[in-house]
């Protein structure tokens, strides 16, 4: 008996619709690495009709007030809370993320960002007028810039394309959205769920390869490229998006140090630690993956992890027992396995570092101690359930190993000495710094890195600002 294929369409105009040329991809269950929907790989002809949308919506949404757009935004906000059942069920299905722990950890965020940027639409305002020159009067102008050309990733398809609209339509831009390849259901969903709630061309969604995105980039009609993804991605977004001097936001990898002291509550930190870093697979920019411990400690810590890791529990979706789930796709999980199978001699793995069953892309909770930090696994982004161990001497080496690479979103400290703290998230050169805790995120704070993490913020009124242009006016008094 064959089980018919679900059939994802692209949300153009406040239409759904097929690629114009008919071409599909296979959508994939990571939990069992069987297809389960075909989503459309849309070509020039789709962009091309997706920004047209964009674009003639542009002036009638940019003209809206902001109590019009955040009552749109909280109707929003609504109907996905209504129908959060179903976001959580494709989800997981596009995912292979745990049920209940989608339902309570990434749909209540969601819907409280989206009410943030609500909220925040209201609150855009100028500096008061002032006479800057004898017989002129000068104010500043805040405004949408425009279009919107805004790619998503397949870690966390829904939470991510909500930090993509939500700012962007908040401050009076039209959007075309595109999920991952491997991602597309959930957001196809949300179209169908809240799309005619704004006016047509608002909101848009294509689905298809990076070659989508590249024409997405490259298109004349954005003002504004956004991107989540790796640092290969940004960096050809970055390139291509050059080309006609369009703005550019980009969050991409990240390598966390986790610095803990010989003063830190041990148990504590390896509880928080274990969940920060294998939560969502380790699949997160944000992720604990590489712990720096006081030499003093090591021995004790790294026993204590490893047993943490031991008693975590990857595997099905409905499973309650699970804390996450698989690896996106077969990609994934090769790089994460390539990783460990590459360990020098010095390495030690101390728990997890092989895949789990032969259905799906399982990873166990991997610990990996005795490494260097010019090591490959120290200085790259793994993005999977892989944590690594390294001790330090003193502030200054933890500050050292801490600071060098190449990423520089988010960190941790773990330590009862407040002005160790203090110094430590001073000098720490990341966007973020976490005290005793790791991977809290509200929509007040803002979310973004330095170096190759990307620049410009998500969250907050800074990652709002970030989708508006500011225009000075100078009048003159004499009429």
């Amino acid at each position: 008996m064959t089980t018919e294929l679900r059939r994802l369409r692209n949300y153009i105009g406040g239409e759904f619709k097929d690629a114009a040329d008919g071409r599909t991809t296979e959508v994939v269950n990571p939990a069992t690495g069987e297809v389960y929907a075909t989503a459309p790989l849309s070509g020039q002809a789709d962009v091309d009709a997706a920004m047209a949308a964009a674009a003639a919506a542009f002036p009638g949404w940019r003209d809206t007030t902001p109590a019009e757009r955040q009552k749109a935004l909280l109707k929003i906000a609504d109907a996905i809370e209504a129908r959060a059942e179903e976001l959580v069920a494709a989800e997981s299905e596009n995912t292979g993320k745990p049920l209940g722990l989608t339902a309570s950890e990434e749909l209540p965020p969601m819907v409280d960002q989206i009410r943030f940027f609500a909220g925040a639409a209201r609150l855009l305002e100028g500096r008061s007028a002032g006479e800057y020159m004898d017989g002129m009067t000068s104010i500043v102008r805040r405004e949408p810039v425009g279009v919107c050309a805004q790619v998503a990733p397949w870690n966390y398809p829904m939470m991510m394309a909500v930090w993509k609209f939500a700012p962007a339509i908040a401050a009076g831009n039209t959007v075309v959205l595109k999920p991952s390849d491997t991602t597309p259901a959930s957001t196809v969903l949300m179209a169908e769920i809240f799309g005619d709630l704004l006016p047509k061309g608002v909101f848009n969604v294509i689905c298809g390869d990076r070659e989508t995105g590249k024409a997405m980039v490259e298109h004349r009609v954005p003002a504004m490229a956004s991107i989540t993804g790796s640092v290969r991605a940004g960096m050809q977004v970055a390139e291509s998006a050059s080309k006609d001097v369009k703005r550019v936001h980009l969050e991409l990898g990240g390598k966390a140090p986790v610095v803990v002291f010989e003063d830190a509550d041990i148990a504590k930190a390896v509880e928080d630690i274990a969940v920060a870093g294998y939560f969502n697979a380790g699949q997160d920019c944000t992720a604990a993956t590489r712990v720096l411990v006081h030499e003093s400690i090591h021995d004790e810590f790294v026993t204590a992890l490893a047993k943490a890791a031991t008693d975590t529990k990857t595997g099905q979706p409905d499973d309650e027992d699970v804390l996450y789930g698989p690896l996106n796709n077969p990609n994934q999980l090769k790089q994460v396995a390539g990783f460990i199978e590459r360990l020098p001699a010095h390495a030690k793995v101390e728990a997890g570092g092989h895949q789990v069953g032969d259905k799906g892309y399982f990873y166990a909770p991997t610990v990996v101690s005795g490494l260097k930090q010019d090591d490959e696994i120290v200085q790259n982004e793994v993005f999977g359930p892989v944590i690594t161990v390294q001790s330090f001497t003193d502030e200054a080496q933890a500050l050292s190993y801490a600071n060098d690479v190449e990423y520089a979103l988010a960190s941790s400290v773990w330590t009862k000495d407040h002005a160790r703290a203090m110094r430590m998230s001073k000098n720490l050169d990341f966007g973020c710094v976490w005290i005793n805790t790791h991977i809290p995120l509200v929509a007040e704070m803002p979310h973004g890195g330095y170096k190759k993490s990307g620049y410009g913020k998500d969250l907050s009124a800074y990652g709002f600002e970030d989708y508006t242009r500011i225009k000075h006016v100078m009048t003159s008094l004499d009429g």
